[in-house]
Protein backbone atom coordinates (compact mmCIF):
# COMPACT_ATOMS: atom_id res chain seq x y z
CA UNK A 1 0.00 0.00 0.00
CA UNK A 2 1.29 3.48 -0.43
CA UNK A 3 0.38 6.00 2.57
CA UNK A 4 0.72 9.85 3.06
CA UNK A 5 0.80 11.06 6.19
CA UNK A 6 0.16 14.61 6.57
CA UNK A 7 0.97 15.97 10.63
CA UNK A 8 1.90 18.93 11.41
CA UNK A 9 3.57 17.52 14.12
CA UNK A 10 7.46 16.10 13.25
CA UNK A 11 8.22 13.89 15.42
CA UNK A 12 4.60 12.60 15.58
CA UNK A 13 4.21 12.10 12.04
CA UNK A 14 7.90 10.96 11.44
CA UNK A 15 7.12 7.94 13.84
CA UNK A 16 4.00 6.98 12.30
CA UNK A 17 5.59 6.67 9.33
CA UNK A 18 8.57 4.01 10.57
CA UNK A 19 5.89 1.98 12.06
CA UNK A 20 3.89 1.55 9.21
CA UNK A 21 6.75 0.79 6.84
CA UNK A 22 7.20 -1.99 9.22
CA UNK A 23 3.99 -3.81 7.78
CA UNK A 24 5.40 -3.43 4.14
CA UNK A 25 4.09 0.22 3.62
CA UNK A 26 4.90 2.17 1.34
CA UNK A 27 4.81 5.92 3.25
CA UNK A 28 5.41 9.80 2.28
CA UNK A 29 5.54 12.21 4.71
CA UNK A 30 4.47 16.12 4.65
CA UNK A 31 3.96 18.28 7.81
CA UNK A 32 1.63 21.09 6.07
CA UNK A 33 -1.62 21.28 3.86
CA UNK A 34 0.09 22.60 0.98
CA UNK A 35 2.49 19.97 0.70
CA UNK A 36 -0.43 17.16 1.29
CA UNK A 37 -1.80 18.49 -1.31
CA UNK A 38 0.48 18.67 -4.11
CA UNK A 39 1.38 15.13 -3.67
CA UNK A 40 -2.11 13.75 -3.36
CA UNK A 41 -2.19 15.96 -6.89
CA UNK A 42 1.04 13.67 -7.97
CA UNK A 43 0.67 10.17 -6.83
CA UNK A 44 -2.44 7.52 -6.22
CA UNK A 45 -2.33 7.31 -2.66
CA UNK A 46 -4.38 4.38 -1.36
CA UNK A 47 -5.01 6.07 2.08
CA UNK A 48 -4.38 9.19 3.79
CA UNK A 49 -3.71 9.97 7.61
CA UNK A 50 -4.71 13.52 7.72
CA UNK A 51 -4.33 15.68 10.73
CA UNK A 52 -7.11 17.75 11.01
CA UNK A 53 -5.77 21.19 11.88
CA UNK A 54 -2.58 21.40 9.74
CA UNK A 55 -1.05 24.34 8.82
CA UNK A 56 -1.32 26.43 5.43
CA UNK A 57 -4.20 24.35 4.26
CA UNK A 58 -6.09 23.16 6.66
CA UNK A 59 -7.45 19.80 7.22
CA UNK A 60 -10.81 20.16 6.12
CA UNK A 61 -10.29 21.88 2.88
CA UNK A 62 -8.04 18.38 1.82
CA UNK A 63 -10.48 16.55 2.50
CA UNK A 64 -13.00 18.21 0.75
CA UNK A 65 -10.51 18.31 -2.02
CA UNK A 66 -9.88 14.78 -2.19
CA UNK A 67 -13.69 13.73 -2.39
CA UNK A 68 -14.84 16.52 -4.62
CA UNK A 69 -12.57 14.99 -7.20
CA UNK A 70 -13.95 11.72 -6.55
CA UNK A 71 -10.34 10.76 -5.54
CA UNK A 72 -10.42 6.30 -4.31
CA UNK A 73 -7.65 7.66 -1.78
CA UNK A 74 -9.16 6.36 1.79
CA UNK A 75 -8.92 9.61 4.62
CA UNK A 76 -8.22 8.52 7.96
CA UNK A 77 -8.68 11.99 9.79
CA UNK A 78 -6.52 12.38 13.31
CA UNK A 79 -7.36 15.29 15.53
CA UNK A 80 -6.88 16.48 18.99
CA UNK A 81 -10.63 16.96 19.37
CA UNK A 82 -12.24 14.22 20.61
CA UNK A 83 -15.68 15.21 20.92
CA UNK A 84 -18.62 13.52 18.86
CA UNK A 85 -19.90 16.52 17.07
CA UNK A 86 -16.36 17.10 15.94
CA UNK A 87 -16.17 13.19 14.56
CA UNK A 88 -19.39 13.66 13.15
CA UNK A 89 -18.12 17.12 11.23
CA UNK A 90 -14.69 15.43 10.17
CA UNK A 91 -17.00 12.44 8.82
CA UNK A 92 -19.54 14.70 7.04
CA UNK A 93 -16.41 15.98 5.33
CA UNK A 94 -16.02 12.98 3.55
CA UNK A 95 -13.73 11.16 6.02
CA UNK A 96 -14.10 7.40 5.81
CA UNK A 97 -12.89 7.27 9.08
CA UNK A 98 -11.84 9.66 12.51
CA UNK A 99 -9.14 8.61 14.99
CA UNK A 100 -8.99 11.03 18.50
CA UNK A 101 -5.41 11.78 19.56
CA UNK A 102 -3.85 10.44 21.19
CA UNK A 103 -4.37 7.22 19.47
CA UNK A 104 -3.11 3.77 20.18
CA UNK A 105 -0.76 3.07 17.91
CA UNK A 106 -1.38 -0.64 17.13
CA UNK A 107 -5.27 1.49 16.23
CA UNK A 108 -3.66 3.17 14.31
CA UNK A 109 -1.98 0.50 12.10
CA UNK A 110 -5.32 -1.34 12.17
CA UNK A 111 -7.49 1.12 10.60
CA UNK A 112 -5.43 1.95 7.86
CA UNK A 113 -5.04 -1.54 7.16
CA UNK A 114 -8.53 -2.00 7.06
CA UNK A 115 -9.21 1.54 4.90
CA UNK A 116 -6.64 0.16 2.51
CA UNK A 117 -8.51 -3.06 2.00
CA UNK A 118 -11.25 -1.08 0.91
CA UNK A 119 -9.35 1.11 -1.67
CA UNK A 120 -8.31 -2.25 -2.69
CA UNK A 121 -11.63 -3.50 -2.57
CA UNK A 122 -10.80 -5.59 -5.63
CA UNK A 123 -7.36 -7.64 -4.32
CA UNK A 124 -7.84 -10.85 -2.42
CA UNK A 125 -6.43 -11.40 1.37
CA UNK A 126 -4.37 -13.99 -0.10
CA UNK A 127 -2.84 -14.20 -3.62
CA UNK A 128 -2.07 -17.14 -5.62
CA UNK A 129 -0.18 -17.45 -8.79
CA UNK A 130 2.66 -20.45 -10.02
CA UNK A 131 2.97 -22.03 -6.65
CA UNK A 132 3.58 -18.94 -4.98
CA UNK A 133 0.96 -17.93 -1.86
CA UNK A 134 1.09 -14.57 -0.90
CA UNK A 135 -1.28 -13.76 2.16
CA UNK A 136 -1.09 -9.99 2.29
CA UNK A 137 -2.37 -9.60 6.02
CA UNK A 138 0.04 -11.94 7.59
CA UNK A 139 2.99 -10.81 6.05
CA UNK A 140 3.89 -14.17 5.03
CA UNK A 141 4.45 -15.99 1.31
CA UNK A 142 5.69 -19.37 0.53
CA UNK A 143 6.31 -21.46 -2.83
CA UNK A 144 5.47 -24.80 -3.29
CA UNK A 145 4.61 -24.79 0.22
CA UNK A 146 8.23 -23.79 1.40
CA UNK A 147 8.37 -20.84 3.12
CA UNK A 148 9.65 -17.68 1.91
CA UNK A 149 12.26 -15.39 4.18
CA UNK A 150 11.09 -11.87 2.43
CA UNK A 151 12.02 -8.53 3.80
CA UNK A 152 9.36 -6.55 3.26
CA UNK A 153 9.99 -4.30 0.24
CA UNK A 154 10.37 -8.04 -1.17
CA UNK A 155 7.05 -8.41 -0.35
CA UNK A 156 5.33 -5.49 -1.43
CA UNK A 157 7.50 -6.13 -4.96
CA UNK A 158 5.96 -9.51 -4.72
CA UNK A 159 2.48 -8.21 -3.80
CA UNK A 160 2.62 -5.83 -7.11
CA UNK A 161 3.49 -8.41 -9.47
CA UNK A 162 1.01 -10.96 -8.08
CA UNK A 163 -1.95 -8.45 -8.12
CA UNK A 164 -0.84 -7.62 -12.31
CA UNK A 165 -2.33 -11.55 -12.42
CA UNK A 166 0.35 -11.86 -15.85
CA UNK A 167 0.34 -8.50 -16.83
CA UNK A 168 3.67 -6.53 -17.33
CA UNK A 169 4.93 -4.12 -14.43
CA UNK A 170 7.08 -1.50 -15.42
CA UNK A 171 10.40 -0.13 -13.66
CA UNK A 172 8.28 2.85 -12.76
CA UNK A 173 5.05 1.28 -11.48
CA UNK A 174 7.19 -0.90 -8.71
CA UNK A 175 8.52 2.29 -7.59
CA UNK A 176 5.67 4.24 -7.02
CA UNK A 177 3.68 1.24 -5.46
CA UNK A 178 6.50 -0.25 -3.27
CA UNK A 179 8.68 2.51 -2.17
CA UNK A 180 8.20 5.93 -1.07
CA UNK A 181 9.01 9.31 -3.28
CA UNK A 182 12.64 9.47 -2.00
CA UNK A 183 13.48 6.20 -4.33
CA UNK A 184 15.42 7.36 -7.09
CA UNK A 185 13.79 6.58 -10.89
CA UNK A 186 17.41 6.87 -12.21
CA UNK A 187 19.22 4.01 -9.81
CA UNK A 188 19.02 0.33 -10.60
CA UNK A 189 17.21 -0.48 -7.12
CA UNK A 190 14.11 -2.08 -9.13
CA UNK A 191 16.64 -4.68 -11.09
CA UNK A 192 18.62 -5.48 -7.90
CA UNK A 193 15.54 -6.16 -5.52
CA UNK A 194 13.94 -8.48 -8.69
CA UNK A 195 17.73 -10.29 -8.84
CA UNK A 196 16.84 -11.38 -5.00
CA UNK A 197 13.54 -12.10 -5.36
CA UNK A 198 14.52 -14.48 -8.07
CA UNK A 199 16.93 -16.16 -6.39
CA UNK A 200 14.48 -16.41 -3.29
CA UNK A 201 11.33 -17.55 -5.39
CA UNK A 202 13.93 -20.48 -6.78
CA UNK A 203 13.30 -22.39 -9.63
CA UNK A 204 11.61 -22.95 -11.85
CA UNK A 205 12.20 -19.28 -12.78
CA UNK A 206 8.70 -17.14 -12.72
CA UNK A 207 9.95 -13.87 -13.08
CA UNK A 208 10.47 -12.89 -16.95
CA UNK A 209 11.91 -9.62 -17.90
CA UNK A 210 10.19 -8.13 -20.64
CA UNK A 211 13.26 -5.59 -22.36
CA UNK A 212 11.91 -1.81 -22.14
CA UNK A 213 8.57 -2.56 -20.60
CA UNK A 214 9.14 -4.24 -17.32
CA UNK A 215 8.69 -7.22 -15.76
CA UNK A 216 5.79 -10.05 -15.52
CA UNK A 217 5.00 -12.95 -13.15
Amino acid sequence: MRILVAEDERDLADLVAVGLRRHAMAVDVVYDGAAAVERLAVHDYDVLVLDRDLPGIHGDLVCAELVARGSRTRILMLTAAASVPERVAGLGMGADDYLPKPFDYTELVARVQALGRRSQSQVPPVLMRHGIVLDRHRLQASRDGRHLQLSLKEFAVLEVLMRADGAVVSSERLLEEAWDENADPFTTVVRVLISRLRAKLGDPPCIQTVPGAGYLL
